[in-house]
C-alpha cells in the first residue's frame, strides 16, 4: 500500500506557490481595476456611475466558476487560446476588482461628508480632495475588508483546477489519487492553507492598529 511521504508533501507545498502566484495576481490585477471602479462609483458623472454599476453587478451576479470557463473555453473556442494560469489569472481580476471596487466604494462613502465640505473651503480641487484628504482616511477604513478579502481570493484558487491549473487542491487531488489517503492528504492541504491565511490575518489587524495610532 502507498503511504503518504516527504516527497508528497514537497509536491503539495511546490503546488502551494502557484496557488500563492495566483492570489498575488488576482490581487494585484484586481486592485489596478478596483480603485478606477470605485472612483467611478462616486463619481459625479451618472454615465461612469452606471458603467461601473452594471460590470460589478454582472460579475458579483456571476459564479467565478462560469467566468473561468468562459477565459479557457470560450475564448479557446474564439481562437484566442490561453494557458490555464492567464486564463484563471484574468478570471481571477475581474473577479476581484468587482469585489474590491465595491468595497473600497462604501469605504471612500464612510469618510464623513464634513471632510469633503472642508476640503471645498480650502480651495482644492476634486483631485486634490481625494489625494489629499479623502482616500487616506478611506485606505484605513478599507484595511479589514480588503485583507478578508484577500483570505477569499487565496481560497477561491482552488476553482481554477476546473480549466486544468495545478493549484494546492488540485494537487491534494492527484495525490489522493495515488495513495488514497484522503484524510491525511486533505489534512495536509487544509494545514498549508490555513499557514497562508492566516499570517494574512494577522497583517491586517497590526496594519489596523497603525493606522489608528496614526490618525
Amino acid at each position: 500500500m502507498i503511504q503518504l511521504n516527504a516527497n508528497h508533501l514537497l509536491y503539495l507545498l511546490e503546488a502551494a506557490r502557484w496557488t500563492l502566484l495566483l492570489s498575488v495576481i488576482a490581487f494585484v490585477g484586481g486592485a489596478i481595476l478596483g480603485l478606477p471602479l470605485a472612483l467611478m462609483r462616486v463619481s459625479a458623472s451618472r454615465l461612469l456611475r452606471g458603467l461601473a454599476s452594471g460590470y460589478i453587478q454582472l460579475i458579483q451576479g456571476t459564479p467565478l466558476l462560469i467566468v473561468l470557463f468562459l477565459s479557457y473555453f470560450g475564448l479557446g473556442i474564439m481562437g484566442y487560446k490561453l494557458v490555464p494560469l492567464v486564463a484563471a489569472g484574468l478570471s481571477l481580476t475581474f473577479y476581484a476588482a468587482a469585489f474590491l471596487g465595491e468595497i473600497w466604494r462604501g469605504c471612500i462613502e464612510a469618510v464623513p461628508r464634513t471632510q469633503q465640505e472642508a476640503a471645498d473651503c480650502l480651495g482644492l480641487n476634486r483631485f486634490q480632495q481625494y489625494a489629499w484628504v479623502i482616500l487616506p482616511q478611506a485606505v484605513r477604513i478599507a484595511i479589514p475588508p480588503t485583507v478578508g478579502f484577500m483570505v477569499q481570493i487565496v481560497k477561491n484558487t482552488s476553482l481554477a483546477s476546473v480549466i486544468g491549473f495545478v493549484e494546492l487542491a488540485r494537487a491534494g487531488q492527484i495525490v489522493n489519487n495515488s495513495t488514497f489517503e484522503p484524510f491525511a492528504i486533505f489534512t495536509a492541504v487544509a494545514i498549508i492553507y490555513f499557514a497562508i491565511c492566516y499570517p494574512l490575518s494577522l497583517a491586517a489587524r497590526t496594519l489596523e492598529r497603525r493606522a489608528h495610532a496614526g490618525r
